[in-house]
């Protein structure tokens, strides 16, 4: 299952402009021919997108060559190559002459809409922040993941994924400001429901941060535009109850790799319980569909694609293992959030919190000289 395609806000205009797309082809494990597997999918499925393709061109020009979809493709030739080891520091004093830098520095000239990199994560967000820059506002861009639920959009969002461990009360509620645009712009979810994750859902629970983030949050709701449910918990990641979920990066990344982990475990435990007799395999045969849609459910694959928020454009990261299947998905993420005009939209909703913080410590000022009087 995908994501919706986006309602309500997103402008007819933007939804009749050819989008084009960035796309760092030599980041990823696989290499790139997986990433131009993958772009091939992706335009076969969207007949109005074209492609940047970032990397060594004498790699990727036999590659794409004699390609039915060629045309819609320009190489632009990148020698050097961020590695998963590289550090950010480092990619920042001599990673001009890679794929990446050349991918987001395309993005940077209005050449094209989104940045898509299967590369090193800490290394795309160090060239994102460098050239890109933080929508004003901004302290901390976070990731948003898309998290499989019992919603009818199949997914919910959780931000942040691990762009920074920490996060104050601002941070918090920028986050819910950016995570409710997203829903709104990535799964078409005319008023979101957002939910602050703690260790309980009592209002006397958590830390001092996270009590003064629900009170913003739960004010902001109204010009938000948004449903705030109050705290939540880890179980309801994947629940019918929230469509937002905010945290800081540290709680938000344990939690990500603790549910694709799990979701490899049922994986492995269903393939070795359906082999073990007979009549197991002969129940599969008859549960071959159900198993099928079930499978394709908990798919990481289906969700590929990590939305770096807070920033002046757009930039998505997907899997450095990604195959095929999971590269189109993160390029066609790209090409709906293209498509809406999303980091206007999100520069917006940034200015919204920021503005309520700004508000919020004045009430509270006033309030602290008025006690003392």
């Amino acid at each position: 299952m995908s994501p919706s395609q986006p309602t309500g806000d997103t402008p007819q205009a933007a939804k009749d402009k050819a989008t084009v797309l960035s796309v760092d082809a030599m980041g990823g494990d696989k290499g790139p021919a997986t990433v131009v597997a993958g772009l091939w999918r992706f335009l076969s499925d969207t007949p109005d997108a074209t492609a940047i393709l970032h990397g060594r061109a004498s790699e990727l020009t036999p590659l794409i060559a004699s390609h039915a979809h060629a045309g819609r493709v320009t190489i632009r030739d990148a020698e050097d190559i961020v590695s998963m080891s590289d550090k950010p520091s480092q990619v920042l004093r001599h990673g001009k002459a890679t794929s990446m830098w050349s991918a987001i520095e395309a993005v940077r000239a209005g050449e094209a809409s989104v940045c898509v990199s299967c590369g090193n994560t800490g290394a795309l967000m160090a060239i994102s922040m460098l050239r890109l820059r933080k929508a004003d506002g901004v302290n901390r861009p976070a990731i948003a993941c898309l998290w499989p639920s019992l919603n009818p959009q199949g997914f919910n969002i959780m931000l942040d994924a691990g762009a920074d461990i920490r996060a104050d009360e601002d941070d918090l509620l920028t986050y819910a400001m950016m995570g409710t645009s997203y829903a709104r712009n990535g799964l078409g979810l005319a008023r979101p429901r957002v939910g602050l994750m703690n260790v309980g859902t009592e209002e006397h629970k958590g830390r001092a941060e996270l009590k003064v983030a629900h009170n913003l949050i739960a004010r902001a709701a109204v010009i938000g535009e948004y449903d705030y449910v109050g705290f939540v918990e880890g179980n309801d990641l994947p629940s019918d109850r929230v469509d937002v979920i905010v945290t800081d990066g540290f709680t938000g990344n344990v939690a990500l790799k603790t549910g694709e982990g799990t979701a490899s475990l049922i994986s492995t435990l269903m393939r070795r319980s359906l082999k073990q007799s007979v009549s197991a395999m002969i129940g599969a045969v008859f549960a071959k569909r159900a198993l099928g849609k079930f499978s394709k459910q908990i798919d990481p694959r289906g969700v590929n694609g990590g939305v770096f928020l807070g920033l002046n454009k757009t930039v998505v990261k997907s899997h450095g293992s990604a195959d095929e299947k999971g590269v189109a998905a993160a390029l066609a993420l790209a090409y709906r959030l293209g498509q809406t005009g999303f980091s206007e939209k999100l520069a917006a909703r940034v200015a919204t919190a920021a503005a309520l913080a700004q508000d919020t410590s004045e009430d509270d000022a006033t309030g602290e000289k008025q006690g003392q009087a």
